[in-house]
């Protein structure tokens, strides 16, 4: 491994047992939404906007503007949609109709108890997908938003999707492994659950100096940006936002990835400190069939906010491609 491999596992280290990073996705019980038919939507406490009601019960929240392609925005841990406002809002504005939903136990979607896994998190997208009868649709995932749209497909296919875009995306496997050597160590992770445990307020506030790169030198820390991840951050479910850290990270997306035969763009900052780009991003996109790497250099996990301008014109170029 390389001495930056082991600098940022090492600062990763370090901040899990005050405030680690994950934006992010493992296996587990596809029973609870497999094949989910979704009633119509519903509005839960009289609260106004879209909801969809998959095979277990589970109320999913979503966001649906504008007309034109779908482009289906699937949000990192511990965020909800409107982590992709700023996308959303470029795209819509562009011609383009823009859906992101929360996932179950994150934002106003329901705080199951059980279905926290990487099958069903990718059959509720499956649900809202067959629900709002998307077509020729891209795919934008964020972290573990990047794991979901994976999985989504490896378990769903093709048929609905045009082409794909993985940003600072979990895939193929965080958690080190015989298989992935490369991949950070479980006390990482087991540090991740003791702050969600112990005081994730202020485990969340924390996150953000790693996660939007606050840490770096010339870097402009924004307080409202911080706020409102852990703001977000707090709207998950505590069992939900527990459940989703062995997700995101022992995941092994392999074979989802070599299921992906659109166009896929893969996203990543060479300075993530979250998910380091050598075991996600360069792995990822070489298990592709149809995949390109753009590097954003200095770039932190984050970048969807960082750097939204340069993010947003290259999903234009390559949706319109």
């Amino acid at each position: 491994m390389s001495n930056n491999s082991l600098s940022r596992r090492s600062l990763l280290t370090g901040v899990a047992t005050a405030a680690a990073g994950a934006g992010l996705a493992a296996a587990g019980s596809a029973a609870a939404a497999a094949g989910a038919k979704p009633s119509s939507p519903v509005q839960p406490g009289g609260r106004a906007g879209h909801y969809l009601t998959v095979a277990d019960g589970t109320v999913i929240h979503y966001k649906d503007w504008g007309s034109g392609q779908p482009v289906v925005f699937s949000h990192g841990w511990p965020l909800q949609g409107d982590a992709w406002e700023d996308q959303m809002f470029f795209l819509a504005s562009h011609g383009y109709r823009v859906i992101a939903h929360d996932r179950r136990g994150h934002g106003l979607s329901s705080q199951p108890w059980s279905g926290n896994d990487m099958d069903t998190y990718a059959d509720d997208l499956a649900a809202l997908m067959n629900h709002l009868d998307l077509k020729n649709a891209v795919l934008v995932g964020h972290s573990t938003g990047g794991g979901e749209v994976a999985r989504y497909i490896g378990r769903h296919g093709n048929a609905r999707v045009a082409k794909a875009v993985l940003v600072g995306a979990v895939p193929p496997q965080m958690v080190k492994s015989p298989t992935n050597p490369n991949g950070l160590p479980m006390d990482v992770f087991d540090g991740i659950r003791k702050g969600v445990l112990e005081d994730r307020a202020q485990f969340f506030m924390d996150l953000t100096i790693p996660f939007y790169g606050y840490n770096r030198a010339g870097a402009k820390p924004s307080q409202g940006v911080r706020d409102t991840f852990r703001n977000q951050g707090m709207q998950c479910g505590i069992k939900n936002a527990y459940d989703c850290i062995k997700q995101f990270s022992e995941t092994d997306f392999t074979a989802d990835l070599k299921k992906i035969d659109v166009p896929t763009l893969v996203v990543h900052g060479d300075d993530d400190q979250i998910v380091p780009i050598d075991a996600s991003g360069r792995a990822a996109a070489k298990l592709l069939k149809r995949g390109s790497l753009l590097v954003y250099e200095g770039a932190p996990h984050g970048l969807p906010t960082t750097h939204k301008a340069r993010l947003n014109a290259d999903l234009l170029a390559f949706i319109k491609a």
